[in-house]
Order: C-alpha cells, then structure tokens, then sequence
C-alpha cells in the first residue's frame, strides 16, 4: 500500500496557492494548520482526505468536507493550541513592553505560564492535557521543519547552567564560541532559557558583527542586569536587539519550557520551540545536536546531560557518535570530575564510541566541532 504524505498548509498565502493548483478543483492529502479559510467560502473547491487543525471554516465551506476528512475544531485556552510556527521574542512575550517592566507580569508567557501551575505541572483535567500534548506535537512539527533547513551534523547544542552571570568570563566565552560557530554555519542550539543558554543565543544573534560591538552589547547586558533576577534581565536584552538587529540569515534555536517557567526565555532565540512536557525537551535536545554537545560548568541538570549524551554515543542511538566538548578543565576535572570518570570508563571498556575533548580555549571548541562536522 503506498504511503501517504500529507502536504502542510501553515499559512494563508500557501491556501491560496495550493486552491490555484487544486486538481479538478478538489484539494487531496492536505493538513491545514490554523488557516482562516474565509477568502474561499465563495469557491466550488472541495476537500478530501484532508486535516483540519484549529481553521476557521464558513459554513459554506464545510459542506464540502467530504466524511473522509478529520476537523479539530479551535480549542480554546490560555495558549495556542495548534501554533503552525516555532516562537519568537514578538510571539512568547506578546504584550510586553521592554519600557514598562511590570508588563511582563501580563504578557503571553507569563499568562501560559500562571495556566500551567495553576491546573498542575502533572494536569489531572483530560481537556488540559489533550491540548497541551497537542500543542507540543505541533511545537515539534514546526522544529523540524526549521531544522530541515540543516544537516544534522550542523546542529550543535551548548549545556550549562541557568545562573550563569552575565560578567562572568565563561558567559563571554560561550558567546564568541556560538558566535563564530553560527557564522559557519551552524544552527547553535540550547535550553533556551537565561545564563551559559542566553550567551548561546546571544552569540548567534550578533553573528556577523565586530568583536567592538559584542563587547558593547555585553556591556549593555551587564548594567541592567547580572542575572535573570535582576529587574532588567529581560528589557536590556531588548534593547541589545533594537541597537543591533539580527542578520536575518543566522538563526538558532532555544528549547525550553513550562516545567521551568520561573527561568524566562531568552529572546535573543530567534526560533523558540516552548514546550509543556519537560520530557519531551530534555530528550529531544540531545537527540538533535547530532553535530556535537558543548558542555560548559553547570550543576545537576548539566551532569545529568552529560552521562545521557555519553549513553546515547555509546550506543549510536542516532547512527553515529557525536563530539562531546568540556569548555573548562578545573570545572569538569576537579569540581565535578565527570571527564575523568569518563576516561577511566573508556579505558575499562565500559564506554565505546566517545569523542572527549576538554580545554579552556574557545577558539579549540570551534576548531573540533567544525573540523569533526
């Protein structure tokens, strides 16, 4: 039996164009996602073993959706239930105003956010939890559309810990590594929320730009604000982005989630994939930055990174073994040992299929991921 692929329809424009193109006026094996379908209540177009999720569709219209079709009807809540695009700093932080900091209390992530906790992080209302697995479904689609746009071995993630200050020396590192990285041509990725992950994005953002104007944007950062606590974290990120937009062909994307709602999402994150389901986030980083793991010091749930990547190379989860890059030798050899645990578990066998560097130096971090890629 020949399988079938359905064609996405993510937005009006591509409604429009697949209807010019229909075949004897009837639109087969299409997924339509969020579309408003009122520009064409008017037309004899039919449907056929089509998907319909969260459309508006006039009353004209569903007269012809033939019985083999399936409509989710739009669900209402608190978030999207079917977005049909990753998030932005425009789309997470709807109604924030970078000059009015207590906005943030009523912006679009804040407000998600109160929703989460206030049904429970494990939701016991079974409309709460069809619509929040439905909403990361599509979360998902729409990352892997983005990361189509890559090799997989051009995914590369950066680990580390969320309390990361902003002057801090390996906050500055972390930054020119991703920076250089994304200039050649990697997609930087990260858990998308503040520290050793906002330097991750923060890099790929002024990729293309002078050391000068990194160094002023750091500065910028710095003022306001050390750490995600502060009261200006998130303005001053703001204003980095108005004084120093983004070069539209660099991107990287930040995944983090509810789970850790009090952390925000950094914005300098041009692609945001926001989850419900830590699970799902925690697993799926690993599971995409099959161009190499860049670890950086962090504490628990660093570590805890760091023996499931070393799980998933032992065993080529994914095919292949993937570089695992330790960006401080005192850190990862004295504080928490987990480099040398690793060594000593190669050398007795237990681990296979490692790829173990470890140095101080940004500019080694670059030269093995790219020279391995």
């Amino acid at each position: 039996m020949e399988r079938i692929l359905y064609k996405e329809i993510e937005t009006n424009e591509g409604l429009l164009e697949a209807a010019k193109n229909a075949k004897s006026g009837v639109l087969e094996h299409f997924a339509f996602q969020g579309i408003d379908f009122s520009a064409l209540k008017n037309s004899e177009l039919g449907f056929k073993d089509c998907l319909f999720f969260g459309c508006l569709i006039p009353n004209e219209l569903q007269m012809r959706i033939k019985d083999d079709c399936v409509v989710f009807p739009n669900i209402r809540m608190p978030f999207n239930v079917f977005p049909n695009a990753l998030y932005n700093a425009e789309t997470l932080y709807k109604g924030y105003d970078p000059e009015k900091e207590d906005s943030f209390n009523s912006c679009y992530d804040t407000l998600v956010y109160q929703h989460y906790i206030s049904e429970g992080k494990q939701a016991k209302d079974i409309k709460e939890t069809l619509t929040r697995s439905i909403h990361d479904h599509f979360i998902s689609d729409a990352m892997y559309d983005l990361l189509s746009n890559y090799g997989e071995r051009s995914v590369v993630g950066i680990m580390g810990g969320h309390s990361l200050k902003r002057d801090d020396e390996g906050y500055r590192k972390i930054v020119l590594i991703s920076k250089e990285l994304t200039e050649k041509g990697v997609l930087m990725m990260s858990g998308g929320g503040p520290g050793a992950m906002e330097a991750t994005h923060l890099g790929a953002w002024m990729a293309g730009r002078s050391i000068q104007e990194v160094d002023d944007a750091l500065k910028i950062l710095c003022d306001a604000s050390l750490s995600f606590n502060g009261g200006k974290w998130l303005s001053s990120a703001f204003q980095v982005m108005r004084k120093y937009p983004r070069d539209k062909k660099y991107r990287s994307l930040g995944i983090p989630t509810w789970f850790y709602g009090h952390e925000p999402a950094t914005p300098f994150a041009s692609d945001i994939a926001k989850y419900f389901d830590n699970s799902i986030r925690e697993d799926g980083i690993l599971a995409i930055a099959k161009g190499g793991i860049i670890y950086t010091p962090g504490s628990a749930g660093t570590i805890q990174e760091v023996f499931q990547d070393a799980a998933q190379n032992h065993y080529c989860t994914f095919g292949y073994a993937s570089p695992m890059v330790f960006l401080g030798e005192e850190f990862f050899t004295k504080e928490v040992p987990v480099y040398p645990f690793i060594q000593d578990m190669v050398a007795r066998g237990r681990y296979k299929n490692m790829i173990l560097s470890i140095t101080d130096n940004p500019a080694e971090v670059v030269d093995t991921i790219i020279n391995w890629k």
